[in-house]
């Protein structure tokens, strides 16, 4: 009877809890209106209103938000860095602790950007610093890099940062790299490589690019990998409706893998920055990973 009850006890343990982010500023960050979807529906169009998203929330527009929409705690851990890696030095900043983080984000800027871009407080509607929270209130990092090559050398520096910092993390933690604009092209390179991949655990996809290769890699059969495709529906550098159709494409291919797309009506080309809902998003894809 007391093995018996012993054994009981074990199994009635509770499951450990699944890791989360928890809510930081949701009232104003949450998606505003939805057009049609529900947010964690696999297709939705959000209302984007200029004069609300922008004109209201900004205290000097495109420039500065108005201060309810930040908290400057993350600057207590931000950092200056460089590392070096592939025979270069790659210059980067960092907020929150690496030891033991349970997750990694990595934003990677478009062209003619640069490492302070995703670490900016107040531009883009304060949604990098949303970010930059939701990290170091939830034992992550968050990291933004000088990205000098699209092609290989510049993926091979975010991997070298990936390899880095999950060699102090948790070891359940993955990176999510959130691509902005031309990023996009390094979010497909790093997807297509199966060591990076294997690091991953999302890509998130802001007014950025597609990639049909993708669809033939050996990521995409595993379907292991959630994908975020966040794109303003007025974005004249990168048509929406192609995403949309590479999405559909994806979506055929493999019905029942991990992707989602946000259609922000009226949206440009940076709205999916100012935009996108981080904790829904990065809380989908741990749901989506088993995490």
């Amino acid at each position: 009877m007391a093995i018996f009850a012993i054994c009981a006890g074990i199994f009635a343990a509770p499951a450990a809890a699944q890791y989360r982010l928890a809510p930081f500023k949701d009232r104003l960050f949450d998606y505003p209106a939805m057009l049609s979807g529900k947010p964690n529906d696999a297709f939705v169009i959000v209302d984007y209103d200029k004069r609300r998203d922008i004109h209201r929330r900004d205290k000097v527009w495109e420039r500065q938000v108005h201060g309810e929409y930040v908290s400057m705690r993350p600057r207590r851990s931000q950092e200056d860095l460089t590392l070096q890696a592939n025979g270069r030095t790659v210059s980067y900043m960092r907020v929150g602790t690496p030891r033991g983080a349970r997750s990694i984000v990595i934003y990677v800027h478009g062209q003619g950007g640069n490492r302070f871009q995703g670490m900016n407080d107040v531009s883009f509607g304060g949604n990098f610093n949303r970010i930059k929270n939701l990290m170091v209130r939830n034992d992550g990092v968050y990291l933004t890099l000088d990205v000098k090559d699209f092609k290989a050398g510049g993926a091979a520096d975010i991997k070298a940062l990936m390899r880095h910092y999950l060699g102090q993390a948790a070891q359940d933690a993955r990176v999510y790299v959130a691509c902005g604009s031309m990023g996009g092209f390094l979010c497909w390179r790093l997807a297509r490589d199966g060591d990076a991949a294997r690091m991953m655990g999302g890509l998130l996809l802001m007014g950025s690019t597609w990639d049909p290769s993708y669809l033939d890699s050996a990521t995409f059969r595993a379907g292991r990998l959630p994908i975020y495709f966040g794109h303003g529906s007025w974005d004249e550098v990168y048509d929406w409706k192609r995403q949309a159709a590479f999405y559909e494409r994806l979506k055929a291919r493999a019905p029942r893998y991990p992707a989602r797309f946000v259609l922000f009506e009226t949206g440009t080309h940076g709205t999916p920055i100012r935009m996108t809902d981080w904790r829904l998003v990065l809380n989908w894809m741990f749901a989506a990973t088993g995490r």
